[in-house]
């Protein structure tokens, strides 16, 4: 039972009631290893308190906090358990079960298991909740292995395993990303007896989604509705939620008037999912349709569904539009959280427009809503895109007085800043500094760096960093090499340019449509037509189709050097695939053409065209 594969491949034999699989020893060194791990309750204080129960009224209280959630924290807990394992005579299992089910409601999984483990050692037999208790923190500390040997034991005590059970086993598997293992399952539940219901199904859909298998989401979706199992609200909106994710809206519009149309209502989580997704491609009167309807429905829009209007509105620079969401979200008795006020901040901050964010900013402390981390970001990155890096900085010193440590999207917004108002040199002690917090710089964080070195003409120093990442073993990526590139035909050094180009199929690398237009640029720059020509062709060869910037790249260079003829040919290309040149290829044919420079096939091109 030592992986997880070999529990569901003999699964059959775990339904063999009179098989004698035994709890293996790697799971009693598990749990003597979490006895010695965890908090031991033998000796804890009774809380404090000095008020003499008697047993009955002692778990009648016991009882009563259970349900009502009101254990204040672990300590409380495992008193409570310490002087109920002292009682005589214990009290029953039914009392250490909601005690048990109340610790493992606080998440210490860990701490569960030795407690079990201390009932068994006193005498106490657990019963089939009890297991399922033991399974399902086993599957929340990744050891699924370990959870079906416990399901092993609940068959062999003659137990039946209940969807309880099956599903905490199911979604222990799946959160591993054994999904197929997860079906498999489900399918050996059945071809067993064991019947799983719309909660199991729903816990290995949500999974399909947040992997982002939507279509194998629908199928099972759809494999339950010839099981004629009941299909809920939630069930739906998982995946309508995972449709809009991945920019499927029309698809999610069909599996909402599909699940309207089965009579089942939406909620306010269903209409946020198609908001969301309509909102990201701007489909503004549907979503003023998905609004109405709401209304009508009787199901008010909520803090979530405000916020995403109001930072989609202030992305796409509607700044009026987003303040009368926001003051109409207030008047409307909702309190915008930090999310909110971030949404509109960033929105100023995008319109540059730093005194109006500042202030909703000052808006937010001063209406008790605590700032965040990300609250600061937003800021400093407005600050760093209108170049006014000392305001940033100030910024960035004042987060730690105010108790908030800057995180590697901090730092990385404050070099890149650094990087544009020509600094590259206190972004590179900046990177040092961030190191030292005990902060490591991420892949991202080391592009930008890169690029503002090669940008500010500073190659020692970008040659030294590359070489820093490759010595520290980062994942390098295309990213980072056609920077680089950029950087090496930008000083005139394409001969490093090339052997970096050259050398990334053997990092396992391919170059993308950037990296080849980046490499044309520097060989046009160096007057070497023929070859970017034939890099152009091997490009193509290779899978990755030029975009519009590769061909206005390949016009411009052969414009430049004045041949005509190959200007045409990629004129013709860049029409025939819905491309159009820009304003610096623009400008040169205007040139070229008002000067009578234009020899008659480039005319006669543009006379075809108009």
């Amino acid at each position: 039972m030592g992986t997880i594969s070999k529990s569901t491949n003999s699964l059959a034999f775990f339904f063999n009631h009179d098989s004698h699989l035994r709890v293996s020893s790697n799971a009693q060194n598990f749990y003597y290893y979490c006895r010695c791990f965890s908090a031991t309750s033998a000796k804890t204080p009774n809380s404090g308190r000095d008020i003499v129960e008697s047993p009955n009224q002692f778990l009648k209280s016991v009882r009563d906090r259970c349900r009502s959630r009101s254990i204040r924290n672990l300590d409380d807990a495992l008193a409570l358990f310490d002087r109920m394992l002292h009682m005589h005579p214990l009290p029953s299992l039914m009392d250490f079960n909601q005690l048990l089910g109340a610790i493992a409601r606080m998440k210490h999984h860990l701490t569960v298991i030795t407690l079990i483990k201390e009932m068994e050692l006193s005498g106490i037999a657990p019963d089939d909740y009890i297991l399922s208790v033991l399974i399902n923190c086993f599957c929340h500390l990744n050891r699924v292995d370990f959870g079906f040997s416990i399901f092993a034991r609940i068959l062999k005590l003659g137990f039946q395993p209940n969807c309880v059970i099956l599903t905490t086993l199911v979604k222990g598997v799946c959160l591993q990303g054994k999904i197929a293992e997860g079906l498999k399952f489900v399918n050996e539940m059945e071809n067993n007896g064991y019947k799983p219901n719309t909660f199991t199904y729903g816990t290995v859909m949500n999974c399909l989604c947040k992997i982002g298998k939507t279509g194998e989401a629908v199928g099972l979706l759809r494999k339950m509705e010839e099981r004629n199992l009941e299909l809920d609200v939630v069930l739906y909106s998982t995946i309508i939620d995972s449709l809009c994710k991945d920019r499927l809206v029309t698809e999610a519009l069909t599996l909402f008037s599909e699940m309207t149309n089965r009579g089942i209502q939406p909620d306010v989580v269903t209409y946020n999912s198609l908001i969301q997704g309509l909102c990201n491609f701007g489909q503004w009167e549907e979503v003023t349709k998905q609004l109405n309807e709401m209304v009508e429905r009787k199901i008010m829009p909520d803090l979530h569904t405000f916020s995403i209007l109001v930072d989609t509105l202030g992305k796409e620079g509607r700044l009026t539009k987003a303040e009368e969401v926001f003051d109409a979200m207030i008047k409307r008795g909702i309190k915008p959280n930090v999310v909110t006020y971030n949404s509109l901040i960033d929105g100023y901050c995008l319109q540059n427009k730093m005194d109006e964010a500042v202030k909703t900013f000052n808006t937010m402390v001063r209406k008790g809503c605590s700032p965040c981390v990300v609250s600061y970001n937003i800021l400093i990155n407005g600050y760093c895109k209108n170049r006014k890096i000392d305001e940033a900085v100030s910024l960035f010193r004042e987060m730690s007085t105010k108790g908030f440590f800057p995180n590697v999207v901090t730092y990385s917004t404050l070099i890149g800043g650094f990087c544009l108002v020509g600094r590259p040199k206190i972004a590179l002690e900046l990177l040092h500094e961030m190191q030292g917090c005990g902060q490591p710089p991420n892949i991202q964080t080391c592009a930008i760096l890169l690029d503002g070195l090669c940008k500010n003409l500073h190659f020692t120093e970008a040659m030294a960093l590359f070489k820093e990442m490759e010595d520290k073993r980062l994942d390098l990526n295309i990213v980072i090499y056609s920077i680089l590139i950029d950087g090496m035909c930008n000083a005139g050094k394409l001969t490093t340019a090339s052997e970096l180009f050259n050398a990334l199929p053997t990092k396992g690398l391919q170059p993308n449509v950037w990296t080849y237009t980046i490499m044309m640029k520097g060989l046009f720059k160096e007057g070497l037509l023929n070859e970017a020509r034939e890099l152009f062709e091997k490009m193509e060869e290779n899978g990755c189709s030029p975009d519009h910037v590769t061909y206005n790249t390949i016009i411009e260079g052969f414009l430049q050097h004045n041949e005509i003829s190959w200007v045409v040919k990629y004129l013709k290309m860049m029409v025939d695939k819905g491309f159009s040149a820009n304003a610096t290829t623009a400008t040169i044919l205007i040139d070229l053409m008002s000067t009578n420079r234009a020899d008659k096939t480039l005319q006669d091109f543009f006379q075809i065209s108009v």
